[in-house]
């Protein structure tokens, strides 16, 4: 960081100290894992400084937004909709849950066989090295699985305004009917937040805004569909990471700007990695900053990933808001019906996502899947054999892991993914 931001951390309660480790941690893991890798596209120069300023620039930029008058929430979860949010004059930002922090005290509050996604969160908090958290003027949390459900139940006490949604579990007319009823429930919540009422023309503004987002990753998306791959797993996750915590319209435009890069890249015929190189599709839990330990492992183990079926993926930006409602119902309807597509594994039964997932690994040509779960996450564990057996039948290679955040298994999971990628050559 080009300058000194311990006095805005100071102010917003951060644990100084603390934070201090956290950030050399970060840079350290930042340098060895992303600026080693070899042939990156000139434009990942942009993520790069994002990352170098995730807690600096950025959380000023967001304070400068509350001097202004604009409110800030923080979410966990893709179905929490941009949308609502920046009609009613508000900037969503995705909040800190990829590493493991105080996990001491976080074990007071919750049980050890907590998914380390939850617990994560807790240790962000209670070490207070989250910007993004004490920054927040509402918290968005969400009923999805039973340990966040319960985990909120705590966690409402350790911040000031937390808004809990309730999402369903069952695609059917009920469930699509509790979808609605909760945005209407979170749509009066950020408008009395903000004070500022959404309009027909704020939501389709906003709509417009989002989906340009999402069209720009398809964009990435689709790119990587080449062989050789003209840009790493590791760096594409790293974009759909910053999809959570930029400006909406400078991401969009960076993002772009990368993918033009790529489209050269691709008719000069240069890769990230050389032509035939085993490709892996990533199937299952998110993988929120700074979680990169499964791509690094997969593709410093001669692999690299084209696709990530994962809500950091994929699975989050999937689908567009159908912009053409003239009223706000109409908008909202429309955007009830896009979060009611999100094939999470909440939801039972769940063939789309078995769907989608037959269907990335067609389109980016993948040679094989890696199942990834996060340990004690039950509804992606639960998934995960289903989803093995299915792709086995259909004679596409699949590999079934369960890991952490920590890095005492890395070795064991280096030498099961080296032999998965020695079986698809």
């Amino acid at each position: 960081m080009g300058e000194d931001y311990r006095g805005m951390w100071r102010d917003l309660g951060l644990d100084l100290a603390a934070h201090d480790i956290l950030l050399g941690v970060l840079g350290n893991a930042y340098r060895d894992i992303f600026l080693s890798q070899k042939n990156r596209p000139e434009g990942m120069a942009y993520f790069d400084f994002v990352m170098s300023e995730v807690h600096g620039l950025r959380i000023r930029e967001l304070l400068d937004e509350k001097k202004s008058g604009r409110k800030i929430i923080g979410s966990y979860c893709v179905f929490v909709p941009e949308e609502i949010v920046l009609a009613a004059n508000a900037t969503l930002v995705g909040l800190c849950s990829g590493a493991d922090f105080a996990m001491e005290e976080v074990e007071r509050l919750l049980p050890r066989n907590t998914c380390p996604l939850i617990k994560s969160s807790f240790g962000f908090k209670l070490g207070r090295v989250c910007p993004y958290l004490e920054s927040a003027d509402m918290v968005v949390g969400e009923n999805t699985c039973d340990g966040k459900k319960k985990a909120y139940e705590t966690l409402g006490g350790l911040v000031g305004n937390l808004h809990v949604m309730d999402l369903p579990q069952v695609k059917s007319v009920q469930g699509r009917a509790l979808l609605k009823a909760e945005y209407e429930r979170f749509r009066a919540a950020a408008e009395k937040l903000t004070g500022v009422p959404i309009t027909a023309e704020t939501l389709k503004k906003a709509i417009k805004t989002v989906n340009a987002k999402r069209a720009a990753v398809h964009r990435l998306s689709s790119l990587r569909k080449a062989d050789p791959a003209p840009i790493s797993g590791l760096d594409a996750l790293l974009a759909n990471q910053v999809f959570f915590y930029d400006n909406p319209a400078r991401f969009t435009g960076s993002v772009n700007g990368i993918c033009d890069e790529l489209e050269r890249r691709i008719a000069e015929k240069k890769g990230a990695f050389p032509g035939k190189t085993p490709r892996i599709l990533l199937s299952g839990c998110p993988q929120a900053v700074p979680n990169w330990k499964l791509p690094f492992l997969v593709e410093t183990s001669g692999a690299v990933i084209v696709g990530e079926e994962s809500c950091v993926g994929e699975r989050g930006t999937r689908n567009l808001t159908d912009d053409s409602g003239e009223t706000v119902e109409e908008m909202m309807e429309a955007i009830v019906d896009r979060y009611f597509q999100v094939d999470c594994a909440i939801f039972t039964p769940n063939p789309d996502r078995l769907g989608h997932i037959r269907e990335m690994a067609a389109a980016c040509g993948a040679d094989g899947v890696i199942h990834y779960g996060l340990q004690f996450c039950q509804p992606y564990l639960m998934e995960s054999i289903p989803v093995e057996t299915a792709l086995e039948k259909e004679g596409i290679p699949t590999l079934r892991i369960e890991t952490d955040y920590g890095m005492e298994d890395a070795g064991q999971l280096k030498t099961r993914i080296q032999a998965f990628i020695e079986q698809l050559r």
